[in-house]
């Protein structure tokens, strides 16, 4: 079968499903990959994707008009760092969906530079090896913002969170859960605004202590690749007749709409 027809039956299967029809045969490998093949599968603006790998790179081959379609798909599996390292992307291996992962570091946090309230802990448990740990405080507020050109595309984002102080002890995980106190009293609030206006507010309790917990914040739309899309997001629990503590905030995490998630996810209740 002539490698152009090849290459139209592969146009319909995930990049996945590509890679593994490509051991099949000479035709087969050479079709998958075929340029025309890898554009179809990559976000609309990888171009500009590429940009900031080749940055994060230091060596500009991620741009290079030499490098393939299906080595720049390739690529931008692989987080790229920006920001400073505080901040990351990536595309789904299996479907090329974008994905952004905002570190704590990142955020406005009320309190965080006096030791009473806050301090950060190292662990291998999140993708930037430090999560701020809130030890007690009255007013809790976490904040940040992002201006990136998204591919269009429909996404939700979350805040990652885990009550109690992770750790290891002979190769096994556990928590000490003995400053868990005050998330039961009243709900958190979170919200989500974006450039188009869009502006939504849900509420929950927090629970489930020893575990990292994805609290859904809010989705929203992107209907052009090559718009900067602003977004702002938040966490708060101000209800100062009570202290609060045991807190782990790791990073916000955006996924494409109906992600297979690898983690437990709660979905708040939205507040009209």
């Amino acid at each position: 079968m002539p490698e152009s027809c090849v290459a139209a039956v592969l146009l319909y299967l995930d990049p996945l499903e590509i890679c593994q029809v490509a051991c099949l045969n000479r035709a087969f490998r050479g079709a998958a990959s075929a340029d025309c093949i890898w554009t179809a599968k990559l976000p609309a603006n990888h171009r500009y994707l590429a940009a900031l790998a080749a940055a994060a790179d230091d060596d500009g081959r991620c741009c290079s008009a030499a490098m393939i379609k299906k080595e720049i798909y390739a690529r931008l599996c692989r987080p790229t760092p920006f920001d400073g390292g505080t901040k990351e992307f990536w595309i789904e291996k299996d479907r090329g969906g974008f994905c952004m992962s905002i570190s704590s570091k990142a955020m406005s946090i009320t309190g965080r530079d006096d030791r009473r309230y806050w301090s950060h802990l190292s662990t291998e448990e999140s993708r930037f090896h430090s999560v701020a740990y809130l030890q007690q405080i009255w007013w809790l507020e976490v904040s940040g913002e992002i201006d990136f050109c998204f591919p269009a595309g429909s996404y939700s984002l979350f805040f990652r969170l885990h009550l109690g102080r992770p750790h290891r002890w002979m190769g096994r995980r556990g928590h000490g859960s003995e400053s868990i106190h005050g998330w039961d009293i009243k709900p958190t609030r979170f919200q989500l605004s974006t450039s188009a206006d869009l502006h939504t507010e849900s509420e929950c309790y927090l629970n489930n202590p020893g575990r990292w917990i994805l609290y859904h914040v809010g989705d929203f739309a992107v209907s052009s690749s090559d718009e900067v899309t602003e977004l702002k997001f938040s966490m708060m629990q101000i209800d100062c007749t009570h202290t609060k503590g045991g807190l782990c905030v790791d990073a916000v995490l955006i996924y494409p709409k109906g992600h297979q998630y690898e983690e437990d996810c709660v979905f708040c209740q939205e507040i009209l």
